[in-house]
């Protein structure tokens, strides 16, 4: 067991939710209250990587964080370092594959909250952000919930852009995923199966969470 490999993966899940968080919030509210030209085309590239070959979606990404690039080079003059091969920039890919993850959901869970629900709160002069934390927040948390846990388990999971990206340095971008590939490739059956088994308890775990969590928030909400 790759217990290096395993604390890596669950940092850079950590990370990655941590981050998402917020924007799937103000996203997943923007894409379900808004209508704007243009949504359709923000909509489809949101659920990009959902279609894309993963190394080919890596192989972009790793165009974009090279050092030749202008991210690669603005990187290395305001961090030094580069940004490919990097934790930093695995926890930048990992947020940017995770989009469709995230914002859907959450947008699924604004888009349930009733319209005269929100007119009522407006008209009764709550402000913007009053209205989000006290009435739409508490409503569409299900569907927020459901974005994070899904974003945490597929971060764990995700081999080819991480890959691409980070490449396997362990201690740095080794995930548990790639630990897998490389114990398979030696060999090593024992290995990959425990921590293939150690990933799918960790997934089934947060499934289980979250399920439990919605029935407690859907019971409290009446």
């Amino acid at each position: 067991m790759d217990w290096t490999a395993l604390a890596l993966s669950l940092r850079l899940a950590g990370w990655t939710v941590a981050i998402l968080l917020p924007v799937s919030i103000l996203a997943g509210r923007a894409l379900a209250y808004r209508r704007f030209r243009g949504k359709r085309l923000v909509e489809a590239l949101i659920m990009l990587p959902l279609v894309l070959p993963p190394t080919v979606f890596g192989f972009y990404l790793l165009t974009a964080f090279g050092g030749a690039s202008p991210l690669g080079q603005l990187w290395t003059q305001v961090f030094g370092g580069q940004l490919v091969f990097s934790f930093p920039g695995l926890v930048l890919a990992s947020v940017i594959f995770n989009l469709p993850f995230a914002i859907q959901p959450a947008q699924r869970g604004f888009e349930a909250v009733a319209v005269d629900l929100r007119e009522a709160a407006a008209c009764c002069g709550m402000s913007p952000l009053r209205r989000l934390w006290r009435i739409e927040l508490p409503l569409a948390w299900p569907g927020v919930l459901t974005a994070l846990v899904l974003t945490f388990a597929h971060t764990l999971g995700e081999f080819g852009i991480v890959l691409m990206v980070g490449g396997s340095i362990p201690g740095e971008t080794k995930t548990v995923a790639i630990a897998i590939y490389d114990s398979v490739q030696g060999f090593d059956d024992r290995g990959a199966a425990i921590m293939s088994a150690v990933l799918v308890g960790i997934s089934l775990a947060a499934i289980m969470a979250t399920t439990w969590l919605s029935a407690r928030i859907g019971r409290r909400l009446g």
